[in-house]
């Protein structure tokens, strides 16, 4: 039997594993909202004991399941317009996304820090379509080794909101400055979500590390402050139509978020010349 993967506690690793636990967990229900083999296929490889998680995490699991439906919704429907994108999912962690939206054609890039790019090695191997990239999303260095034949979409799901709002706003200028044009996908958190995640989702889960400072994003439509070539496109509660099968209690708990705007996806365009 292979030996199993250690996971250090206390680490951003150890953060890694909330979404993908969620995912796994979802698929081997007997009606899931969503299949995801190649998180089981991980989960399995793993030494980590999950028993806190299960026990804290049943209403965040819901939300990084409709998270990765949103995500391969929203990415299908860009492929669908640019059949060889080039795809960047920045802070990748353990994400799985590429298994299930690849089209054959894209070019997508895992970015995250070099110790989780180590990590998913353990599960991936690069090919000429499906790269990885160990930098930090904010060295902007890595813009270089990006592609693009035939537009450019950036995923980040569960990451920009651990850092501060001048890091966020220079990343997306510097951008804005790089590139032709892109779409960016990625969930925010209001300021009150980020007092709620950290309580919630991180101290409940028995994950040892702390979540100081952070971007809490309200509202979201400031974001076109910054710079006249960033534009909101769409904004979507997290739950909205996500809940499918879940009792009608569970549903109506969704619904007070969905309402005060505690968590959204955002869906950008970056243009490299100044939109109307």
């Amino acid at each position: 039997m292979d030996q199993k993967i250690k996971i250090n506690k206390g680490t951003i690793q150890e953060t890694l594993l909330l979404p993908l636990w969620g995912r796994a967990y979802e698929t081997q229900k007997s009606h899931p909202r969503l299949v995801d083999e190649k998180a089981v296929e991980i989960i399995t490889k793993l030494d980590y004991d999950f028993s806190a998680v299960e026990k804290t995490q049943s209403m965040s699991q819901h939300g990084w399941v409709a998270r990765s439906l949103h995500t391969d919704r929203m990415a299908l429907e860009f492929i669908e317009k640019h059949p060889e994108a080039a795809v960047v999912n920045i802070g990748c962690g353990l994400d799985t996304t590429f298994s299930r939206i690849d089209n054959g054609k894209i070019m997508f890039y895992e970015l995250d820090l070099p110790d989780v790019i180590a990590l998913r090695k353990n599960f991936y191997e690069d090919s000429d379509r499906h790269k990885s990239i160990a930098s930090s999303f904010l060295d902007t260095k890595w813009f270089e080794e990006i592609k693009v034949r035939d537009g450019l979409l950036f995923l980040a799901g569960g990451v920009l909101y651990y850092f501060g709002e001048d890091q966020i706003k220079e990343f997306f200028i510097k951008t804005a400055d790089y590139f032709e044009s892109c779409e960016l996908f990625f969930d925010s958190l209001s300021p009150l979500g980020m007092k709620i995640a950290k309580k919630q989702v991180l101290k409940k889960g028995g994950i040892g590390i702390s979540m100081d400072g952070g971007w809490g994003l309200k509202p979201i439509k400031a974001l076109e402050k910054w710079d006249k070539r960033i534009k909101v496109i769409n904004t979507i509660p997290m739950s909205k139509g996500m809940n499918k099968g879940l009792p009608l209690r569970t549903k109506m708990i969704f619904l007070i978020p969905d309402i005060l705007g505690v968590c959204s996806m955002v869906h950008l365009r970056i243009c490299g010349t100044p939109l109307d």
